[in-house]
């Protein structure tokens, strides 16, 4: 396979080509705010499902996108849906750049800092799941974690972003990378340069910018029964996401484009806007 002449075919395609070309893998909303409705109502019907039954239920979750989580919210307290049969296995973290540990809780780029306000802070406490039931991946739990997927039932749905190299979790471009468990890992620098500039605060501080993450590994995100994952611009002045859409949604299965895997799973939805999913200006 050559990569570079793939991507150029790629973004040949007329958007309504690229859909043919993902075989239903690809579903895309005329804007942004549908695109976050979509997402959030998604997940939502998966929690009703889960409280409609009688055992716990096992879900990837991302941080990222954030838009999303305010709208879930507002649609479990107005339905008073409880959680209390969901688990959320959160995808990854930042580790420290020397140390085994990760980052901070007080660190603003921490996901575990972040999902309070995006999320559980906006939740009634009467609907929340047991503290328990929220998993960050951890240094010290991270050798138990396949096991404690497995021995729980299993992922339902992984829920998650793409990033620009096709990252899912933080599954960066690696040999064999379909076949990876939880790991501490060093962050592709393609990806470090676009959360360093797109990170509200950050400025572009590469320097002070995290080199490490823990994540769950690709074979425990590829095992779940269902997938859907996403990615979008978030403006019209920044646009990195135009090529990485069709390669997640038609090109060839690779290491170094770890979110083509999903192409083989048979229930992966991939879903942006149609500005994201139209052709740069220039095919170079």
């Amino acid at each position: 396979m050559n990569r570079k002449e793939e991507v150029r075919y790629l973004l040949s395609l007329t958007t309504g080509e690229l859909i043919a070309a993902s075989k239903g893998q690809l579903k895309l909303t005329a804007t942004l705010d549908e695109l976050y409705e979509y997402l959030a109502e998604e997940m939502v019907a998966e929690f009703r499902k889960a409280a409609a039954g009688n055992k716990i239920v096992n879900f990837i979750m991302p941080v990222g996108p954030t838009q999303p989580y305010r709208i879930m919210a507002e649609k479990i307290n107005f339905e008073s849906i409880p959680l209390k049969n969901v688990r959320f296995f959160f995808m990854d973290e930042y580790v420290d750049d020397e140390k085994d540990e990760l980052i901070p809780e007080s660190s603003p780029l921490s996901f575990r800092r972040q999902i309070g306000p995006l999320f559980f802070d906006r939740v009634r406490p009467e609907l929340l799941m047991p503290a328990d039931q929220v998993i960050f991946p951890r240094p010290e739990i991270l050798a138990d974690l396949p096991g404690m997927i497995e021995s729980t039932g299993g992922i339902e749905v992984c829920f998650g972003g793409i990033g620009i190299h096709g990252h899912v979790a933080f599954n960066e471009p690696a040999p064999g990378v379909a076949d990876t468990d939880p790991r501490i890992l060093d962050i592709n620098e393609f990806t470090r340069t676009i959360d360093a500039t797109r990170h509200k605060g950050v400025g572009g501080n590469l320097e002070n910018f995290p080199r490490r993450a823990i994540t769950l590994g690709m074979k425990q995100c590829l095992s779940a029964r269902r997938m859907l994952l996403m990615t979008r611009n978030e403006s019209s002045e920044f646009l990195w996401a135009n090529t990485i859409i069709r390669i997640a949604a038609a090109g060839q299965p690779g290491d170094d484009y770890p979110v083509t895997y999903c192409r083989r799973h048979p229930n992966c939805t991939i879903v942006s806007d149609i500005a994201t999913a139209t052709a740069p200006k220039f095919n170079i």
